[in-house]
């Protein structure tokens, strides 16, 4: 073992994870260990996992075995550790399962991580004070809440990220802070259920007063709120939005379903009539707000009428995104154990069928944008050299992009006349 270990972080999942393991990582920079970006130079590679559906628990497992397999044997005194919700959802079932990692870090233990390290390495990690993330790029996460207080009937994460807690205002600005400072352009605010932000704070802080505290920071970016569930999307919460210099008009609000007998049986609220006029009320604050939303069809249950009453509402909802999922059978969720268990391949091309009507929604959605000027975060290059970036009515990772012709700055901001658009991309011309 070298005398100062190298370190590597693969993630897998989803933004909440990709916020974890930057802390971890900042975590390891700020200690007698190294960072680096390659498996191939590291002495331990973490792994950090999903597990909120079975397929992304297989990924999960792949990689891991993959580590193990390939990666750790190819040297001596590889160690592999893997992390994250995986392990918070199987415990000890997965350490028996797969004796070959070395280490398992569940989510609540992730602030321990320099220990474990320790411990295998035999190498102190001496911490120090330094930075509660990595230097990011022009876009950067920032959670603001761990766990979920909901009991959907098909969801694991209560079980795999605990109840609910809110980030203390101070951290959250803190955070925001040297994330700006650092580079970044863009904070998209993420958490399981961000709408609950402050429900059990003492100060009465919600989400607008977050949202209010972060716009007064300085410099010139801009905020983004993603996973805002329905019932969370106030009015003080939209007018916070309009009335904001920072915020993007933009909202993900993860519906599920449209029929009400599916929604219940889910453990929700909610119905196609009742998101219909929750969608009149925002954009009549927002007109010009660009709206995503997740639905989930296949549920135990869902019959063909309770599909054509999702596939209605989804053609009369004028969503700019829709997510599309196939229900998945989860071990230890009550929808589970609930009789009327749609077969698969029904689940398959419901969702197919659903994809295939986002996805033709959002191409006229995005050409109807032609014409306009937007301002575009500059994110990078493409394999071609090729500048692009994202209005704010596109999210990192989900939506589309803008390709960029014209010279602009990695970055900065820049007004661009859009002059095309392909599927959900759009081509604009720096002006």
């Amino acid at each position: 073992m070298p005398s100062v270990p190298a370190i590597c972080f693969v993630t897998l999942g989803c933004p909440k994870n990709e916020v974890d393991s930057d802390r971890m990582a900042a975590a390891v920079a700020s200690s007698a260990y190294r960072l680096v970006a390659d498996p191939d130079d590291a002495d331990v590679v973490v792994l950090n996992t999903c597990a909120f559906i079975e397929a992304a628990t297989e990924e999960s497992i792949s990689e891991a075995l993959t580590l193990t397999g390939q990666w750790a044997p190819a040297r001596d005194g590889r160690r592999v550790v893997v992390a994250g919700c995986m392990p918070s959802r199987y415990g000890a079932e997965l350490a028996a399962a797969m004796p070959e990692v070395d280490a398992f870090v569940p989510v609540a233990e992730e602030g321990m991580l320099l220990s474990t390290l320790e411990s295998l390495l035999d190498v102190p990690a001496c911490p120090t004070q330094g930075s509660t993330r990595t230097p990011p790029g022009p876009t950067a996460y920032l959670k603001v809440s761990e766990g979920c207080d909901r009991r959907c009937a098909y969801c694991t994460i209560p079980t795999i990220r605990g109840r609910f807690v809110s980030s203390p205002v101070e951290a959250v600005e803190a955070e925001a802070g040297e994330l700006l400072a650092a580079g970044a352009r863009e904070l998209v605010l993420v958490g399981q259920d961000i709408a609950a932000y402050g429900r059990d704070l003492a100060d009465g802080t919600d989400l607008a007063a977050l949202v209010g505290r972060l716009d007064a920071l300085d410099g010139d970016f801009r905020l983004r709120l993603m996973y805002v569930q329905p019932d969370g999307v106030t009015d003080r919460l939209l007018n916070a939005i309009a009335n904001s210099t920072r915020v993007c008009a933009y909202l993900d609000i993860p519906l599920q379903h449209a029929a009400a007998p599916v929604l219940r049986a889910m453990g929700r609220s909610g119905s196609a009539q009742s998101h219909l006029e929750l969608l009149a009320r925002v954009r009549s604050v927002l007109p010009d707000i660009t709206l995503r939303t997740t639905v989930m069809t296949g549920f135990p249950g869902e019959s063909a009428r309770d599909f054509a009453e999702l596939e209605g509402f989804l053609a009369e909802a004028g969503f700019d995104y829709v997510g599309v999922f196939a229900y998945s059978p989860e071990e230890g969720t009550r929808a589970a154990a609930l009789p009327g268990q749609v077969r698969s391949a029904i689940r398959a091309s419901r969702a197919q069928r659903l994809r295939d009507a986002a996805d033709a929604l959002g191409a006229e959605r995005a050409a109807e944008r032609v014409g306009s000027v937007q301002r575009v975060l500059i994110e990078g290059t493409d394999e071609d050299g090729a500048l692009w970036g994202r209005t704010c009515g596109q999210a990192p990772e989900v939506d589309g992009i803008t390709l960029v012709d014209g010279t602009a700055v990695v970055g900065a901001f820049a007004n661009l006349m859009i002059v095309d658009a392909v599927g959900y991309d759009l081509v604009g011309r720096v002006v």
